[in-house]
């Protein structure tokens, strides 16, 4: 199932890098970008990652948050969290309930060939809580600008 502008968000109550617990309804009033991405550490989500920190920024002064989830533990994200300075919250869900409420887990294409994983998708959710933009299977490199230029950041 894949969500669609004006949808409620689903909720989101997860394990952080940093040991808190960090939940979607706590920026209620604020505009957040919620991403989904394969695997810490790895070239792709790195990439990702690290373009979001160099934008978080403006991304914060614009009054928006930034919250990466991944399958992989707190520890490991911890450690990708300090290699690479991100300095927004990276969220643990090993059990992939919230990758599945998001349509974020399952079927896809990768090299001409199905198989089923993460897709890696971005949410941009209104401070309403309800989906402002659902984008699935997004190119990890160029993906931030592509935001900031629908978002009219740039």
């Amino acid at each position: 199932m894949k969500l669609e502008p004006g949808d409620a968000a689903p909720d989101v109550t997860l394990p952080a890098a940093d040991g808190t617990t960090v939940s979607l309804d706590t920026y209620r009033g604020k505009r957040v970008i919620l991403y989904f991405y394969p695997a810490a550490m790895t070239p792709g989500c790195t990439k990702q990652a690290c373009d979001f920190r160099d934008s978080l920024a403006s991304l914060t002064a614009a009054g928006i948050t930034v919250l990466g989830v991944s399958k992989d533990t707190p520890a490991k994200l911890a450690k990708f969290a300090e290699h690479d300075a991100l300095t927004f919250p990276l969220l643990s869900d090993p059990g992939l309930e919230v990758h599945k409420a998001y349509g974020a887990y399952g079927e896809k294409t990768m090299y001409g060939k199905t198989t089923v994983g993460v897709i890696r998708s971005t949410f941009v959710i209104d401070p309403d809580g309800k989906i402002e933009k659902a984008l699935y299977n997004v190119k990890a490199t160029g993906h931030v600008a592509r935001l900031r230029r629908e978002l009219s950041l740039d």
